[in-house]
């Protein structure tokens, strides 16, 4: 010990100096790297919180069949663009087109028959008015008879003639009644188009056309075929995944931040997003959408179980759904599942952090299977007037029971 203290006062005081100058800058160093941090976090740091556990999510479209059948033919492949409405898979028509057919003459035979229907009203309408002539006839014949019955100028044979014949028309009077009452409650207050046997009819022809068109499988929306594991000759069940559509101009960034870095994050503050592959080069400007409602470990497959006694206390992490402009997308398109960095500016205060009003609108629709029902609609009026003898189908029969 002796010895270096000897060794260190016989150095030479230059040395000595410069011992001195280092440590000194390492010292300014360190204060101005201190400082340089707690400015740093004062006026920037804390209005701003960061994540890379941060991943791009969207929707995948499931195109699946509605019926059975036998695929017959694939339009696309993975990584194929669609635009909304286009034929994707089809399936083979020959039973659609024969139950299609079917239907078709079921409703033309149900209009003719309530045509026929309605004939009858006219025809046993016409029957009740000659039997009421005839039961008048019956009635006059029996009174003048019953006078010369009175005077003896006939036979009690021939009035009870007379008195049967009445009996007759009568019975047969009612008989007509009923007759008329009975078709005319089967038609009473309807049309021809109204009718509840064409009604039926109609809809089993909306039902086999909805069926036959649903032989070839459209896409709901625009965008890009993924995941497609269907060949031409299999068998498809209602429900089965074909494939998915994915419209890469609608993603989203789900972010998982640690439960720590919520404490001022609200709905609607601005996001600066940097995708791995274009890395620094491009920036995306989104905007917070929704906080979640929970952990990503308390939705998981299998929750954490915390009764344990060897707990041990891990920060958890809140997803948080972070909305993208479409047209940057498009400029700078983007997949599924890629990484990302987002940095979410915290100044902007005053937002909510949980929706307060329920979502009144539809957040996603589609009008591709819109014209199906309307095109069904359009076959069977067409039917029903080819049908009806080219007599209007919209005059009501206005009449009411006979008493």
């Amino acid at each position: 010990m002796s010895e270096d203290i000897k060794q260190i006062e016989g150095q030479p005081e230059s040395a000595k100096r410069s011992r001195r100058v280092l440590l000194s800058s390492l010292l300014l160093v360190v204060l101005i790297a201190g400082s340089c941090v707690f400015g740093y976090e004062h006026f920037y740091g804390r209005f701003y919180e960061d994540t890379e556990d941060a991943y791009l999510d969207g929707d995948r479209v499931q195109i699946g069949s509605r019926i059975t059948g036998t695929v017959v033919r694939i339009n696309v492949d993975d990584g194929d663009y669609v635009e909304q409405g286009q034929v994707l898979v089809q399936l083979d028509p020959s039973d659609k087109i024969i139950a299609l057919e079917q239907a078709e003459a079921d409703l033309a035979t149900a209009v003719r028959q309530v045509r026929g229907l309605f004939a009858s009203v006219d025809n046993y309408r016409a029957q009740l008015e000659t039997r009421k002539l005839q039961l008048q006839q019956a009635h006059s014949d029996f009174n003048r008879r019953r006078k010369l019955a009175v005077s003896g100028a006939l036979s009690e044979e021939a009035m009870s003639h007379s008195r049967d014949a009445l009996g007759e028309a009568e019975n047969a009077l009612t008989s007509a009644r009923q007759q008329l009452n009975s078709t005319l409650a089967l038609v009473e207050g309807t049309t021809i188009a109204t009718h509840p046997a064409v009604q039926a009819a109609s809809a089993g022809l909306h039902q086999a056309y909805i069926n036959h068109a649903r032989t070839h499988l459209v896409a709901p929306v625009s965008g890009y075929v993924a995941m497609r594991n269907v060949q031409p000759g299999s068998r498809v069940e209602p429900g089965q995944p074909l494939m998915a559509v994915v419209p890469l101009d609608q993603l989203w960034i789900s972010a998982n931040f640690k439960e720590t870095q919520m404490r001022q994050m609200q709905i609607g503050q601005s996001v600066d997003v940097i995708a791995d592959l274009y890395g620094d080069e491009v920036h995306y400007q989104g905007r917070i959408e929704s906080l979640g409602v929970g952990t990503g470990g308390a939705f998981s497959l299998l929750p954490a179980q915390n009764a344990s006694g060897n707990w041990i206390k891990i920060v958890q992490r809140v997803p948080v759904r972070i909305g993208l402009i479409s047209a940057e997308l498009q400029q700078h398109p983007l997949r599924i599942g890629m990484s990302t960095q987002v940095q979410v500016d915290l100044r902007q205060q005053g937002g909510e952090v949980l929706a307060t009003m329920p979502h009144l609108q539809a957040r996603y629709t589609t009008d591709v299977y819109e014209h199906l029902i309307k095109e069904a609609g359009l076959l069977a009026a067409q039917l029903i007037r080819d049908n009806s003898s080219g007599q209007s189908v919209s005059a009501t029969t206005g009449v009411a029971q006979v008493p």
